[in-house]
């Protein structure tokens, strides 16, 4: 959202690029010499800066779509053709993908690059001279490397462990044990050397309690990933964060300022964030969830990418311009299912909030009308006056049919098709941009909410409690901060699964959960497939290419 701290590296590069390019029979000396270079903080995070550029690439499109298509967060069909692309989502949402879907390929690569940047800098680094910032960069990039592996072992389970920069040796797939092991040592020998600080210059960047709230999300899930609970581990991790500066340095967010965290104005000063993803407009973008989320005709509703209402209050869309009036369209191709919205099922619950459904009205509660044909309204339309003009009251149906071609997950190409599915805006379109479809919000990877709802669900699975928490007090102790319906007089783990989809929606955590608590095989939309071995991703056919000794996951 702001100006991030990471400063991509430049100079050497290009001094590396020129002398490999322009042999002009003069040997250049680069005053970059590993005895000057990286000594100062801001050389160290020029150094760093393209693992955390690389983190932010993707995070929010591709890889986020992989996270939540493949669940019944998210859904996104095809309009008329317009997003099919191939059958990618489509894939994600029926459970079948292959080994070529273009967006399980893309993940791959995102996480292979930031393993590969994470180990180009840390063999900068071991040159660098001894001292408190080396250490704490090593301990940093580490870090970052151990959650790229997370997600790797998450998604594709037994992958290549490859720590080492410029080795040409192809390395077969390590076991989803070994790799859970590689993780848990990585952070824990990073810990002491990981700052305690939290925001300010370390604002997006892994400090002590990003790896602590790491070590609790692979324990969480260490009976998926090796078979063995370790619910008292993951129960001490969360320990950790919580604990933090006392108790003090994170606090859950007050129920009216909840979606304050998640707006385009958001950033370090919320106690909540542990770890979270710096995007700026201006030059990070890539953050454009309103572009997929927020409905077409709502642009000037929620001022998308420099929509303006001008000086008529309320237009008609499609009608009405002049004075102004700026009728920028988002895409909003994408919805969530009945399933999950289900999830949200307490009147008095802010969360509820972040829901476009039904009729749309404006600021004023005025309706928002939208002007069009009987045949733009409805494609199927068969009479003689398709063209006479019709305006309508904007309204979202609950759900999706699919009226245009079931073989392509098709809904058609009119109002009643773009106006299908329930809307997330939790992350609020970005009325302070003006100049493009990039959003400020920062998308936190880590909140303290996750880690209470962690520690409470180790606690029903098993684990000892401690602190003189329970399950049940930790999640009131959430909800208090939420809603404002009574607390709960008990607990149990479907109940805590629902509370994980109230808190954590559109935060990339869904597929996580559902494979956690064995919903994943479950139907919702229409999804019927309930194949175990879906689970885990298939490695993509580039990946081979690349290195033919990778064996492929089981059912691929």
């Amino acid at each position: 959202m702001k100006k991030s701290n990471q400063f991509i590296l430049g100079l050497l590069f290009t001094a590396m690029t020129f002398n490999a390019c322009h042999d002009i029979g003069v040997d250049v000396q680069s005053q970059l010499t590993p005895e000057v270079y990286p000594t100062t903080p801001a050389q160290f995070n020029s150094l760093m800066g393209p693992v955390y550029t690389r983190l932010r690439s993707d995070f929010a499109i591709g890889f986020w779509q992989v996270l939540s298509h493949t669940t019944d967060e998210s859904v996104q069909p095809a309009y008329g053709g317009n997003w099919f692309d191939g059958g990618r989502f489509m894939e994600l949402h029926y459970h079948t993908w292959n080994k070529d879907n273009a967006l399980i390929n893309g993940a791959w690569n995102y996480l292979s690059d930031l393993v590969g940047l994470s180990n180009q800098i840390l063999f900068t680094l071991e040159s660098a001279p001894e001292g408190q910032q080396k250490k704490q960069s090593i301990a940093e990039m580490k870090t970052m490397r151990a959650l790229a592996y997370f997600y790797m072992m998450d998604l594709f389970g037994n992958v290549a462990l490859d720590v080492t920069f410029g080795s040409k040796e192809l390395k077969t797939n390590s076991t989803r044990q070994q790799i859970f092991t590689f993780i848990e040592s990585e952070l824990k020998a990073a810990i002491p050397d990981l700052s305690a600080v939290s925001g300010g210059a370390l604002y997006g960047k892994p400090n002590k309690h990003v790896a602590n709230a790491l070590l609790a999300k692979i324990y969480l899930n260490a009976q998926v990933y090796t078979g063995t609970a370790r619910w008292n581990e993951a129960i001490a991790a969360c320990d950790e964060v919580i604990n933090a500066g006392g108790g003090s340095l994170f606090a859950i967010e007050n129920r009216a300022t909840y979606f304050n965290m998640f707006a385009p104005n958001n950033g370090p000063s919320f106690k909540e964030f542990i770890f979270a993803i710096p995007y700026d407009a201006a030059v990070s973008g890539n953050m454009f969830h309103a572009r997929y989320d927020l409905n077409r005709n709502l642009g000037i509703r929620y001022r998308y990418s420099g929509s303006t209402p001008g000086t008529n209050v309320n237009p008609i869309m499609n009608l009405t311009s002049g004075n102004g009036l700026v009728n920028s369209r988002p895409s909003g191709p994408r919805m969530t299912l009945p399933e999950y919205l289900a999830n949200f099922n307490d009147s008095l619950d802010i969360r509820n909030q972040q829901w476009l459904s039904g009729k749309q009205y404006w600021q004023d509660g005025s309706p928002i009308l939208v002007r069009t044909t009987k045949k733009g309204f409805d494609q199927f339309y068969t009479g003689a006056d398709g063209g006479a003009a019709v305006t309508y009251h904007l309204e979202f149906s609950p759900t999706f049919s699919l009226r245009q071609n079931v073989n392509t997950m098709d809904c058609g190409n009119d109002e009643i098709a773009w106006n299908m599915g329930t809307r997330n805006i939790k992350f609020l379109p970005d009325f302070t941009n003006v100049t493009n479809r990039n959003q400020n919000n920062d998308i936190p990877i880590f909140r303290l909410s996750d880690i209470i709802l962690m520690k409470a669900e180790a606690i029903l699975r098993g684990g000892t409690a401690t602190g003189g928490q329970t399950a049940l007090s930790l999640v009131n102790s959430l909800r208090s901060r939420r809603t404002t319906a009574p607390a709960w007089t008990s607990v149990t783990l479907d109940s805590i699964y629902a509370e994980r989809a109230r808190e954590m929606s559109w935060e990339s955590w869904r597929r996580n959960d559902m494979i956690r608590f064995g919903k994943y095989e479950g139907t919702w939309g229409l999804k019927t497939s309930k194949d175990v071995f879906k689970r885990l991703l298939p490695i993509p056919q580039s990946a081979f290419l690349a290195n033919p000794k990778l064996v492929q996951n089981p059912g691929y």
